[in-house]
């Protein structure tokens, strides 16, 4: 099912970062109710076009999954409230600061739970043109816009580091002490940093109870599959279960990035 997966909704993802584009400067924010934090609240007419662009081939495909789906969308009501396999759904990671604001890359996020654990994913970076997927113990790839998928494989990249808005600048300003320079980004976009040209790792760190939310780990499997040095937060190794709570993400090309990273959350008091 999971290659099943990457093959019939690929296509789907590149129509919804294609949307996103295209409503890109055009909408309002229209926050949601119930939300405590301005991140959270923040909706646009983009988001529910693009989760709606998913989930349509999703049901045509796949119409026995439940989901773990970001807004409430009139598909979402189409599909069973529980089921063996669950599809997880941001249409757009970072809404308010990376897509309204601008402030570094946004992401689109597909990803299939079997049994607690991800095996299959798909990850677009509508701004950068960037498609990424993977298969569990089947590899990663990566595309562009109208171009052929290649093997996704980490290297030998730049200085940047991508790092969440949720990080404190004190860890940002260690980063920078050590020569690398952080750029904001949501967590769907550090989530496969290192896979971007020009960026050696990505950090994140989540304050709310349990950590990286289901959501936000979907790229997680495109890392790993990557071959990434992916890693926790105590030099421990991140969870690779939806549930386990992990409130710390680093992901590198090499070991030595990643010793530079957590030396910088040691510092920002994040270890």
């Amino acid at each position: 099912m999971a290659s099943d997966f990457v093959r019939l909704l690929a296509p789907a993802m590149r129509e919804a970062a294609a949307i996103a584009r295209r409503l890109e400067g055009r909408v309002e924010n229209c926050p949601k109710t119930g939300e405590l934090t301005a991140v959270k609240q923040a909706l646009t007419e983009a988001d529910t076009a693009v989760q709606e662009a998913l989930l349509v081939p999703l049901l045509k495909h796949f119409p026995g999954v439940c989901l773990a789906a970001e807004e409430d969308t009139p598909t979402v009501a189409c599909f069973p409230a529980n089921a063996d396999e669950q599809v997880v759904l941001d249409p757009i990671d970072g809404t308010l600061r990376s897509y309204l604001e601008a402030s570094g890359p946004y992401a689109i996020m597909l990803g299939l739970v079997v049994r607690g654990r991800y095996e299959a994913a798909l990850v677009a970076l509508p701004r950068e043109g960037l498609f990424f997927e993977a298969v569990r113990g089947g590899g990663a790839w990566v595309s562009r816009a109208g171009g052929r998928r290649r093997i996704a494989r980490g290297g030998a990249a730049g200085k940047q580091i991508l790092v969440s808005h949720g990080m404190p600048e004190s860890f940002s300003d260690a980063l920078r002490a050590r020569g690398f320079h952080p750029i904001p980004a949501c967590g769907g976009a550090v989530s496969v940093a290192p896979l971007v040209v020009g960026a050696q790792g990505g950090a994140r760190h989540a304050s709310t109870q349990g950590g990286i939310s289901i959501r936000g780990r979907v790229g997680v499997l495109v890392a790993r599959e990557a071959g990434l040095h992916v890693r926790g937060g105590g030099g421990q190794a991140f969870p690779a279960d939806t549930a386990t709570p992990a409130p710390v993400l680093l992901l590198a090309n090499d070991a030595d990035a990643l010793a530079t990273m957590e030396e910088a959350l040691g510092e920002a008091g994040l270890a």
